[in-house]
């Protein structure tokens, strides 16, 4: 495993990309300032762009750290941020990682959350060389769940009252994938979506 940070990745609809603090009204727009979002996340809705750019500013600087990875899920439609995708924890002794995402209410439901998971996956496997990439997800946010098996991800289990976000306390729900579960999808006849890194 070697750590490179956060390179630009593509798909078929979308740009993964290392934010930039003129994406401040953006996100403010598209996700930051809606409660919908939010709401199984932990932290709070944004007040103002300014508040966004401010934690942009903050990102930005966190770049030149090859241990962070965040990434602006680009709609090349819209040709904005309309999400964000990251990885919340490193676990090096393990080679493993848990993984964030949200994305705006607006593109809820086209599978945009999914494309941007799967290759985020094939990055740390192929890129990183990471054993396993875990995510998990509220009990009552099941369609995060739905996000996580059509990446390819395999249900563990749920962990009763072991997280908390901004509902509070709850339940988590627990997804991972393997790197040999990775590569044997992606030979099958089945394979994963191929994605392309650009360094």
């Amino acid at each position: 495993m070697q750590h490179i940070g956060t390179q630009t990745i593509t798909t078929p609809r979308l740009t993964l990309r290392r934010f930039v603090v003129d994406d401040a009204a953006a996100m403010f727009r598209n996700w930051a300032n809606d409660p919908s979002v939010t709401k199984f996340l932990t932290w709070p809705v944004h007040e103002s762009e300014d508040m966004t750019r401010q934690l942009l500013t903050d990102w930005v600087g966190w770049y030149a750290d090859p241990r962070w990875y965040q990434w602006a899920i680009v709609l090349r439609e819209v040709g904005e941020p309309i999400g964000s995708i990251s990885a919340v924890r490193l676990h090096d002794r393990t080679s493993s990682l848990d993984i964030g995402y949200c994305i705006g209410s607006r593109w809820w439901g086209q599978g945009i959350t999914a494309e941007a998971l799967r290759a985020v996956i094939g990055y740390f496997f192929e890129q990183v060389g990471m054993n396993a990439v875990c995510a998990c997800h509220d009990t009552n946010n099941p369609n995060s769940g739905k996000v996580m098996r059509k990446s390819g991800m395999t249900y563990e289990g749920t962990r009763r009252q072991s997280d908390v976000n901004n509902q509070g306390i709850c339940d988590a729900s627990w997804y991972s994938i393997l790197r040999n579960e990775y590569f044997a999808e992606k030979t099958s006849t089945c394979p994963l979506q191929s994605e392309k890194t650009v360094v």
